[in-house]
């Protein structure tokens, strides 16, 4: 006697107390396991879009006292910029001694803009680069320019409102 006959009947009862025939879902059951699915994908993208990364991060902001945002004028490079995550602004350095503001939120989708390089503010969702000089679009997607702010400079620092 081989090992595979030495079965006993409450082994083979126990296997077959189970129905082993695949069940296929109803056409309700994969709709709304599929709406679930895409809310939950919905909310990972905007999720990522909602970050800030490169050369983001509001470490040296900080909300003033009327209201606005402010940011240290040396934390603005010429040519480049600064993202104030936390105030969804970022701040622009042109030429030498220009500052400009905008939205941080791209126009596209509502992602906020992940860095600033090559006289350009990127968005890392869907590739829209805005230029530095007045937020217009440059590339990408996005079907208007950032919104301007105001930016004051007091002192070493600069306002945003």
């Amino acid at each position: 006697m081989d090992d595979r006959s030495m079965v006993n009947d409450n082994d083979r009862a126990s296997t077959n107390d189970i129905d082993d025939a695949p069940v296929s879902p109803s056409r309700r059951t994969v709709v709304r396991a599929t709406a679930v699915t895409g809310v939950g994908i919905a909310g990972l993208g905007l999720a990522a879009c909602g970050g800030s990364s490169g050369s983001g991060g509001s470490g040296s902001a900080s909300g003033g006292g009327g209201g606005g945002t402010t940011v240290a004028k040396a934390d603005v490079p010429v040519g480049g910029g600064k993202i104030l995550g936390d105030a969804k602004v970022v701040v622009t350095q042109p030429t030498s001694g220009s500052f400009k503001a905008f939205s941080a939120i791209c126009t596209h989708a509502g992602c906020t803009v992940g860095s600033v390089a090559d006289g350009e503010i990127i968005c890392p969702c869907h590739g829209s680069h805005f230029s530095i000089k007045d937020g217009s679009v440059t590339s990408g997607p996005a079907p208007k320019p950032l919104p301007a702010k105001t930016v004051t400079a007091e002192g070493s620092s600069l306002k945003v409102s």
